[in-house]
């Protein structure tokens, strides 16, 4: 069964997100690869990570527990001593849990469009995770994306999650409504201009059809987000595990959306929403 929602399916971006991206990625790599060819090729890259501040994400996207080792009692030779008449008299001292720092492994998976001539990097398309909103991944991938421009490489970034900063950066003065405020974002970044396009989408709105760009004089090619999240949406099955009839994942909507996102999922479990 189809999402409900007409665009992002914000009960997406809880447990559900690390396959959501990776599936994600996987979709938008074959639905680019009939326009691409012979010329380029969309190949995936990985990139294993560890997550040094996941507290925020503990209960959204990590499980909030953990199993834990007991340490045993360090048991000493016996000798005599004064010192071990003493410690014989003392209260035993209580097993301590052994807790490891709190580090979770994390996949990210880049698309990247090359050239299928000489395998170099045409073009970069991110889909964002909750690490590259937070520090100190935030910084990290701010760093990754002066790299690509450095490289002339052209930046394609998909932000399908509501919760924490966003890496681009506004100048001072511009209202942060169309690109802060909003639900989702896309952004492309052209090798060696001094603009970004930007798609901002709110949560009642479509995904929509963004370009995917190449080499002069190749013209840019279409990516349908929503082909692409109904593709996956479908084929994991993920209406088996969401229960609508929670609230989603946080940040909390304001009053409007949430009234909207009420009036809709009332309206589908009664049979009067078609997705």
């Amino acid at each position: 069964m189809p999402s409900p929602f007409p665009g992002m399916d914000p009960y997406l971006e809880g447990a559900l997100w690390p396959d959501v991206h990776q599936r994600l990625a996987t979709a938008v790599s074959s639905q680019l690869t009939p326009y691409l060819r012979p010329r380029y090729v969309a190949r995936l890259a990985l990139t294993t990570f560890y997550d040094e501040t996941p507290e925020s994400e503990i209960g959204i996207m990590y499980p909030d527990g953990e199993v834990l080792r007991r340490k045993q009692p360090i048991v000493a030779e016996p000798y005599e001593s004064q010192a071990n008449q003493v410690a014989a008299m003392a209260p035993p001292i209580t097993p301590a849990l052994i807790v490891p720092l709190l580090q979770l492994e994390v996949r990210m998976v880049t698309v990247e469009i090359r050239d299928s001539s000489n395998n170099q990097l045409v073009t970069s398309i991110e889909v964002l995770s909750p690490a590259n909103k937070r520090e100190p991944d935030l910084t990290q991938f701010r760093q990754k994306r002066m790299r690509l421009r450095a490289a002339h490489v052209h930046l394609l970034e998909i932000d399908l999650i509501r919760r924490g900063e966003r890496p681009i950066r506004l100048p001072v003065g511009m209202s942060t409504i169309t690109m802060g405020q909003v639900a989702y974002l896309v952004t492309l970044a052209r090798a060696g201009a001094d603009t970004v396009e930007a798609w901002p989408i709110s949560l009642n709105a479509q995904l929509p059809v963004v370009a995917v760009l190449l080499r002069p004089p190749d013209a840019d090619v279409p990516l349908d987000l929503a082909q692409a999240l109904a593709t996956i949406y479908d084929e994991a099955a993920y209406d088996h595990s969401i229960d609508y009839c929670q609230s989603p994942p946080p940040p909390d909507l304001d009053d409007a959306t949430a009234a909207w996102m009420h009036d809709l999922l009332k309206r589908f479990r009664q049979g009067e929403v078609q997705p």
